[in-house]
């Protein structure tokens, strides 16, 4: 694999880019905007009203932040004027023929121009409605490939999967495609028109009942976790990316395709600067909640290996991989861009840098009191968490149902806001579990490769880098990451 310079390939590229005020998006927006300011046109779509809304949302949700500072400092009071001559933003929805854009000009412009096709749309709620995952992760990226397939200058398509696809796999997990119709568990009968139909016949179903809109979301969400289950996936999240990386094999023809599938995501190690983050991603939540005081026990196994991989990483990894792939007719590549087997990291040392972090660096409650953190109880079985949360509120909850005195309704209202917070804290574990008991890691030969293609061709690898044996573990959580959700979630 012989590779050209990365700055070269994206001058004068037309590049378009779906779903782009997430997370990941931002940054590879942020990232091409700044390393080369010649590249001919981003055209970023996203969800809104219209276009001056897609516009407002891009500047609120994007350009306005931190992550642009190094941008802004650049250019001072011309960062609009130098955004707006590169890039043009789209209203548009992938759920939709066209991605939802109704101007056909502007969308006969793109199959003219656009190169490189980047498919970051996507919904990562575990918890989601059964039809919106599949709408969006599914349907969207098949609607996405056909876009693509009629861009006449079409170099590559990449689509940003996740590697949990996977489900609960065990031991080295390979950069390898799934099959259409293929199953984690053996069942037969998986198609796509079948679960379209489920979901068209449940809707109609829960509709002429007079169903509510509560009872329709919970409904639906319960029939996404059923359907994956069905075939060996743990939520439809998986599911639903799965299925799409099975029908993008089937359907993509002469595209070239890349299936891009990153670990869990955590903040910029180096880019635009060391610790920029946005939202709670997986691992984050027992952060936040830990450093709160909320967290007194992890459910999980101690010795598992955590696969995270700082997001500036993943961004220099796709363009790299773009510029790899590029005019490959009728390829498919599948890379696993993570660190659990080229730079393995073990729970039991997050919880230390948590536990460190938090010690020198309390988080204030509103009443102005640094929150003492201890040792978490690590429970490493389902049962040991059960047993605990039985001994700790269930047990002394069910009491209050006895009690007998003009208070008794003030301890039920506390009993039934209790329990249901208990009940949600339940639910998040049976979501969940399949990770925190993971046993799996993945296999990256694809992504190393393209690591020592880059090296040997003297491409621009240190503005691209995306090894992960670069990273200082406990100088990066410690100094970078934990302080990073400290000021961008726990604020």
């Amino acid at each position: 694999m012989e590779l050209a310079s990365v700055l070269k390939f994206l001058e004068n590229r037309s590049i378009l880019v779906t779903g782009a005020t997430g997370f990941i998006a931002k940054i590879f927006v942020e990232k091409i905007l700044r390393v080369q300011p010649n590249v001919k046109k981003l055209y970023l779509l996203l969800r809104a009203q219209d276009n001056n809304a897609a516009l407002q949302r891009f500047n609120t949700e994007a350009v306005e932040k931190d992550l642009f500072k190094i941008l802004r400092e650049k250019h001072g009071a011309n960062l609009n004027t130098f955004i707006s001559q590169r890039t043009t933003i789209l209203r548009g929805d992938i759920t939709f023929e066209n991605l939802g854009v109704k101007d056909t000009n502007l969308v006969e412009e793109m199959w003219r121009e656009v190169e490189v096709v980047v498919n970051l749309a996507a919904t990562t709620n575990f918890d989601e409605r059964y039809d919106v995952s599949l709408g969006l992760n599914t349907v969207g990226a098949i609607n996405v490939l056909n876009f693509a397939k009629k861009c006449s200058k079409l170099k590559v398509l990449l689509h940003v999967s996740t590697a949990y696809v996977s489900g609960e796999k065990t031991g080295l997990i390979l950069e390898t495609p799934y099959k259409l119709g293929e199953t984690l568990n053996g069942t037969s009968g998986l198609d796509i028109d079948t679960e379209k139909k489920v979901i068209e016949e449940t809707l109609k179903q829960l509709k002429f009942e007079g169903s509510s809109e509560e009872t329709i979301t919970s409904t639906m969400k319960e029939l996404g976790l059923a359907r994956s289950r069905k075939f060996g996936w743990p939520n439809p999240y998986v599911f639903t990316k799965a299925l799409a990386e099975m029908l993008l094999g089937e359907l993509k023809e002469d595209v070239p395709l890349v299936i891009f599938r990153p670990t869990i995501v955590t903040s910029t190690f180096q880019e635009p600067f060391p610790g920029w983050v946005e939202g709670i991603r997986t691992v984050d939540s027992l952060a936040v909640g830990y450093g709160k005081g909320k967290i007194t026990c992890f459910v999980g196994n101690p010795d598992s290996i955590i696969d995270v991989i700082p997001a500036d990483m993943v961004v220099n990894a796709m363009i790299v991989t773009m510029v790899a792939q590029a005019g490959q007719r009728g390829s498919q590549m599948i890379y696993h861009v993570g660190t659990s087997v080229s730079h393995p990291i073990e729970f039991t040392w997050l919880q230390e840098y948590a536990f460190r972090h938090f010690s020198n660096h309390p988080y204030i409650d509103k009443q102005g009191k640094p929150v003492i953190v201890g040792k978490v109880n690590v429970l490493s079985s389902m049962d040991s968490f059960r047993r605990y949360m039985a001994l700790r509120y269930l047990l002394p909850l069910k009491g209050l149902e006895v009690v007998n005195t003009l208070l008794c309704q003030f301890f039920q209202a506390k009993y039934l806001e209790l329990d249901r917070k208990i009940k949600f804290v339940m639910r998040l574990i049976d979501l969940y579990a399949p990770y925190l008991f993971f046993e799996g890691i993945y296999d990256d030969m694809n992504t190393e490769k393209l690591r020592r293609a880059a090296k040997e061709s003297g491409i621009e690898i240190d503005m691209f880098n995306f090894n992960p044996k670069s990273i200082d573990w406990e100088d990066y959580f410690l100094n970078i990451h934990i302080p990073a959700i400290s000021k961008y979630v726990i604020k």
